[in-house]
């Protein structure tokens, strides 16, 4: 690679730092926990557990849990699968939490937790059996590095998970940019294939995408009913909205629930290998750090 494609590689886009504290900060605000619980992503455990059975995990396996959050899915492979996982995010205060529970459950041992960015992960080259990201890659400013990091990490025969919202490709970005920015920060979605496209043109092979519409579906409706339920709350002075706007909250919930029943809106699992001749494909695991 030049000089200037690998400048090129590593200039951030236009406000790429802002996006991101915007979505760590999002992630740990009270609202987030009220409309969504435990569970910060569409399908909870049981896209997470499907996460693990696509990336073929056993107790040998060491995982990436990539944008971790509070650590819930990289705590639940652990328990589920047997395995060793690392999670890396942005959100101090997450990881503080992260840690502090994988402690109380005795799986300290098994999982820890770093601060760090999916473009720079603080990963060692070829040092990760599996990778699993889920509701995070549309976030990411540049995605084309994330994947480069990706295929850098992973040993070669290692797999790549990701689990993510995917609009229809004639869903103009600014309608998506209103409607779906009071969840978190999704503007950036895109057609599954284009996750699948990055992640081949990463060097990764095999891309596979399975549709999982119906778990964005049911977080919506979720949210929909637990903004009925902040209503109320405020209603009876039991919560400070703290300048929430309720109303174009349940306004953009409708809209979004629309755009998912037609099919303009979706959540979709991608997943692809790492093959184990990786020489044989020119995109190298250095120079991407």
């Amino acid at each position: 690679m030049s000089a200037d494609r690998a400048a090129e590689r590593h200039a951030a886009p236009a406000g790429a730092a802002e996006i991101k504290q915007c979505c760590a900060r999002l992630y740990e605000s009270e609202l987030v926990t009220r409309l969504l619980g435990d569970s910060l992503h569409p399908g909870g455990a049981r896209l997470t557990e499907r996460l693990g059975d696509v990336l073929l995990l056993t107790p040998e396996s060491t995982v990436l849990d990539v944008a971790c959050g509070r650590g819930a899915s990289a705590l639940l492979l652990a328990q589920r699968f047997g395995c060793s996982v690392v999670g890396v995010d942005l959100s101090a205060r997450n990881l503080e939490g992260a840690t502090a529970e994988a402690a109380g459950l005795g799986l300290a041992h098994r999982v820890r937790f770093e601060r760090g960015d999916a473009e720079r992960l603080p990963i060692d080259n070829r040092s990760i059996d599996a990778i699993m990201c889920e509701c995070a890659f549309c976030t990411f400013p540049d995605k084309p590095l994330a994947a480069h990091e990706f295929w850098r990490v992973l040993k070669p025969g290692g797999r790549v998970a990701l689990s993510d919202i995917t609009r229809a490709p004639d869903l103009p970005a600014e309608e998506l940019s209103d409607l779906m920015a009071w969840v978190a920060c999704l503007a950036d979605a895109r057609p599954a294939s284009a996750y699948g496209q990055w992640l081949t043109d990463a060097g990764f092979t095999d891309s596979a995408i399975e549709q999982h519409d119906d778990a964005l579906e049911e977080m919506i409706r979720t949210i929909g009913l637990r903004l009925l339920a902040t209503e109320v709350l405020a209603g009876l002075k039991k919560i400070d909205l703290n300048g929430i706007d309720l109303p174009a909250a349940k306004r953009l919930a409708r809209q979004a629930m629309a755009a998912v029943t037609g099919k303009r809106l979706g959540y979709a699992i991608v997943c692809a290998n790492k093959p184990y001749a990786t020489e044989l494909l020119g995109s190298g695991d250095d120079g991407y750090r």
